[in-house]
């Protein structure tokens, strides 16, 4: 559940309020493309801006519109109580996970944001996904850090920023990462344009942006198999052939080349309108 192409959708306001309508059909376009999930309110969602009960109801309507497919709720907020509140209402929701980033005012300690997650997988039965982005919650996780909370039951994933560009640095960066961490916990990359050096370096995850928005040319490339960066010529699952005109490359912020976006639309990394053999 934790691995593949998780899409982040908008929050979308209208007078100061959320558009419950506008937010419903983004989150029923990313159900009928298949994306692995859906995480709503991340950071793109807005979920520091918006009150307790505009939380909970759009954790609801993200539940109610998915059709099935697995929905995780950002419940980061200033005070532990509310991140607890928070857990509680999207599980009641029906969520099948959370997403919790160590927000602040006053500067965290490492101790400080271990208790933060051991208190949330205490008080919650729904996995977890530690949330890193110091862009944001200008708090840096160490490695180490990673290692100590994903040892607590029920942390499930850990959301990294960007790898470096250079290959051999990622792919040195995400093994120190897999080194710290149980089996169980996935290692998913955030940033859309650091994906495919992502998926290319190791990542199970690309948790996506971008896939909030044009969900079907994102979602073939976390499956895709890799080498030095790029996609390979290969058979999909299904048996049926991947060519190099319909594979995402890391050409464009969409993960597509030009000339491949009508068969990747057509596609979507399952069968090759080119039926080429090999």
């Amino acid at each position: 559940m934790f691995a593949g192409l998780s899409a982040f959708p908008l929050t979308p306001l209208s007078d100061d309020a959320v558009d419950e309508a506008a937010f419903s059909g983004l989150v029923e376009r990313l159900a009928e493309a298949k994306v692995d999930s859906i995480t709503a309110l991340g950071s793109t969602g807005s979920y520091a801006y918006l009150s307790s009960e505009e939380r909970s109801r759009v954790a609801r309507l993200a539940v109610e519109h998915a059709g099935g497919t697995p929905v995780f709720i950002g419940i980061g907020a200033l005070r532990t109580s509310q991140v607890l509140a928070n857990a509680e209402k999207a599980e009641q929701a029906g969520a099948s996970g959370l997403l919790l980033a160590p927000m602040t005012y006053q500067p965290l300690t490492d101790d400080d944001v271990f208790e933060l997650f051991r208190t949330v997988t205490v008080n919650s039965s729904l996995p977890v996904i530690v949330y890193d982005n110091p862009g944001t919650t200008h708090f840096t996780f160490t490695t180490e850090l990673y290692g100590r909370i994903a040892e607590l039951p029920g942390i499930a994933s850990i959301k990294i920023p960007g790898v470096p560009d250079d290959p051999e640095q990622a792919q040195a960066r995400i093994q120190e990462i897999r080194e710290a961490v149980p089996a169980h916990v996935s290692i998913g990359v955030s940033g859309d344009a650091k994906a495919a050096a992502g998926l290319a370096a190791g990542c199970d995850t690309w948790y996506s942006v971008i896939a909030g928005a044009p969900p079907r040319r994102p979602c073939g490339l976390p499956a895709l198999p890799w080498k030095d960066g790029f996609p390979t010529r290969s058979r999909s699952p299904n048996g049926s052939h991947r060519c190099g005109s319909c594979s995402p490359s890391t050409a464009g912020a969409s993960g597509l080349s030009q000339p491949s976006r009508n068969s990747w639309d057509s596609c979507r990394g399952r069968v090759c309108p080119c039926r080429s053999k090999g």
